[in-house]
């Protein structure tokens, strides 16, 4: 029997860093709708959903036929609007692509998702990407360290490992922010309390390692783009640009 396997890509209006920014305009289309898109060129969704807080993200949506479900505006996190929308639909598997990721392509979610897909005992995956030395040094940027069989040892915004010889060299993992679960997987996590990690860092991934919980890193085949600031925004539009270019020419 196929898995049934529900995508979620929760989209706050009262972002902080950059307000409103899920329906910034990239190239005249808003953010998440961008992201959508992006998300239904995997074929592996039997279906993918807008969970957001606001009417006007809805409104928004609609305009593009993007389907949008409004969730509570007491969630803390877009986890928990993908857990809301999971009860909803009691899918076997649900994958959060935050509303701030248009570089999100196919082939992350199919790599994210082949494990959980394929018969494996894992619960949770996730991935990585190689960061230079300088790019660890950015508290913006997400760190992630695995065991050797890229299970997940600890996240931080510090970059980790620590290199107390500055010799190091390939060492350093950027987190991107995906995830795929299995249903008693995501329930868990919204069972648990915050853990003192968790808050310290403000990583809620952090919430499942400390109650014992393995997540599985797999290596991104590129990197992404998570808007965040203005010069973000520019960014991604720039990249956005180039790559319809480069589709056009193929």
């Amino acid at each position: 029997m196929a898995l049934r396997v529900l995508g979620v890509i929760p989209a706050r209006l009262a972002s902080r860093r950059l307000p409103r920014k899920v329906l910034r305009p990239l190239l005249g289309v808003p953010l998440v709708v961008w992201v959508y898109r992006a998300v239904c060129r995997c074929e592996l969704f039997d279906s993918v959903l807008v969970a957001t807080d606001s009417d006007e993200v809805r409104a928004a949506c609609a305009a593009y036929d993007v389907p949008a479900e409004l969730t509570s505006p007491e969630h803390r996190s877009g986890t928990d609007r993908a857990w809301e929308l999971a009860r909803r639909y009691q899918p076997e598997i649900v994958v959060n692509v935050q509303g701030d990721e248009p570089l999100v392509t196919a082939e992350h979610i199919t790599r994210m998702l082949q494990p959980l897909l394929h018969g494996s005992s894992e619960q949770v995956t996730t991935l990585r990407y190689p960061l230079s030395r300088d790019e660890a040094a950015d508290p913006n940027v997400v760190k992630v360290v695995t065991d050797r069989y890229g299970r997940a040892l600890y996240f931080s915004r510090a970059p980790i490992p620590h290199d107390r010889d500055g010799e190091a060299d390939g060492v350093w993992f950027k987190h991107l922010g995906f995830y795929a679960y299995r249903f008693e997987a995501l329930a868990l996590f919204h069972r648990l309390p915050p853990g003192r990690l968790e808050q310290i860092e403000k990583l809620e991934q952090l919430r499942l390692l400390e109650h014992g919980v393995a997540i599985r890193l797999l290596d991104a085949p590129s990197d992404t783009l998570g808007v965040d600031t203005e010069r973000d925004l520019q960014r991604a539009e720039q990249l956005l640009a180039g790559r319809i270019r480069r589709e056009q020419a193929a």
